[in-house]
């Protein structure tokens, strides 16, 4: 199995859920935060990476690399990104008009 069909696990259900709720997402906050996540993702990442903390099998990524760190390793980022906020507002709970 390779990283990208393992993060298509994650990213697929995070995909639909933030269509659900497109309607009430804030698409520049969320492109704000996903642009600080994914430049903290590259410098922590490739901390780690050069440390020798997290090593990734060769044959199973695609060859791109931000640094050292593989581009299937910023999957996580994108699909916290998408899919918090769009969990919360779907699963917020709605005020009922008080007498």
């Amino acid at each position: 199995m390779t990283y990208w069909l393992l993060n298509a696990v994650f990213l697929v259900p995070v995909v639909i859920v933030a269509v659900l709720a497109s309607r009430r997402i804030r698409w520049a906050a969320l492109g704000l935060t996903l642009a600080v996540l994914l430049v903290m993702t590259a410098v922590f990442d490739n901390i780690m990476i050069g440390i020798g903390l997290v090593a990734y099998d060769p044959a199973l990524i695609t060859g791109w690399f931000i640094g050292i760190a593989p581009v299937e390793d910023f999957a996580y980022a994108l699909a916290a990104v998408l899919g918090l906020p769009a969990l919360w507002h779907l699963l917020a709970r709605r005020e009922e008009p008080r007498d």
